[in-house]
């Protein structure tokens, strides 16, 4: 394990980098973001994940690569929500209408205080004010990092509010398997039956509809490039797992790459995995991880979380956390070869 300086914000807060690694895996964690910035498996010789070398890089370019998004992940419709008939409006920062990954400061944008570190494990905490990008109440956010032999990097977190409010997280790394210039060509498993249809906006319309005989359908492996009357199929959608929290992690989804032979296996606690398959990061303009070249569909993601845009519909799991309660996640990446 080390720990260096990897960079420092114009208002002067230094950004760290820690490394961890237990058996065939090694992983870079940055500060900032609590952003995966790295992960590697012996005998590799490329990255497994979109990333940059250079700090400011974060700053201007990033994707939400390799962060952890929150307050509340992925979207709300208007920015607005209601708990215990009070209404809230949170920031819009998605096109000026909707709320993103926890708005234009996001836990994906913060500086997280070092807390712990060994060998094969990173302790990062945040505090996030009462009335931050419009959220009530005052959360504190503990978050940990293992690395397991042979090949996993576990993910858990733990919140607490004073006041009722929202907690939902999701760690946004997008992985790519081969170095290819993109993932369309690796193969992808979703253990789901069903998923959320959304409007243009990409709002959940509040259906749970079954996957069956739709393009949503990954509950076997197929490619990720699929085709719809001549254009490529496009996917951004959260697929339900199940219908409420698990207390261990379950299988989520699976993607593996004929080229290298490399599959990933993602479990988590949550009951939903959003699945984007990096249509919109378009050409980044500077080098990414070992001079890599990030354009379209560079890297997918599955952001293991509650379902979005929870609290305006009754039928989602609910993405409340009062006091007393605690917000809990677990989610593990699992990388193997051959």
């Amino acid at each position: 394990m080390t720990a260096r300086l990897f960079g420092t914000l114009p208002d002067g807060s230094e950004i760290h980098e820690i490394s961890i690694g237990a058996g065939d895996i090694s992983a870079s964690i940055i500060t900032y973001g609590a952003v995966i910035r790295d992960i590697r498996l012996a005998g590799v010789g490329h990255p497994l994940v979109l990333g940059f070398d250079q700090f400011d890089h974060y700053v201007k370019h990033s994707r939400y690569f390799g962060a952890v998004a929150g307050r509340s992940a992925n979207r709300i419709g208007r920015g607005r929500f209601a708990i215990d008939g009070h209404q809230y409006q949170v920031s819009l920062n998605e096109n000026g209408k909707h709320h993103l990954h926890g708005g234009f400061n996001g836990f994906g944008k913060r500086v997280w205080t070092l807390v712990d570190h060994s060998p094969t494990s990173v302790t990062l905490a945040l505090e996030s004010p009462d009335g931050e990008e419009g959220y009530p109440g005052k959360v504190d956010i503990t978050l940990r990092y293992i690395a397991e032999a042979p090949g996993t990097i576990r993910m858990e977190a733990e919140g607490i509010t004073d006041a009722p409010t929202l907690i939902n997280l999701a760690q946004h790394t997008y992985f790519n398997l081969d170095a290819s210039p993109d993932i369309l060509d690796h193969q992808a498993r979703i253990f789901a039956d069903s998923y959320t249809p959304t409007d243009d906006d990409r709002i959940p319309t509040g259906e749970i509809v079954a996957v069956a005989g739709s393009a949503y359908d990954f509950r076997s492996a197929r490619p990720i490039r699929q085709m719809r009357g001549g254009q490529r199929f496009r996917f951004d959608k959260n697929f339900v797992v199940d219908r409420r929290k698990a207390d261990a992690p379950r299988p989520m989804a699976r993607l593996h790459s004929l080229k290298s032979g490399i599959t990933l296996d993602v479990a988590s606690t949550e009951p939903g995995v959003h699945f984007y398959d990096g249509f919109q990061i378009g050409e980044v303009p500077v080098p990414g991880l070992d001079g890599l070249r990030y354009g379209t569909c560079a890297g997918c993601c599955f952001e293991a979380q509650l379902f979005p845009d929870a609290p305006n519909h009754a039928v989602f799991p609910s993405s409340i956390v009062r006091p007393g309660e605690t917000y809990r996640q677990t989610t593990a990446f699992t990388f193997s070869k051959g």
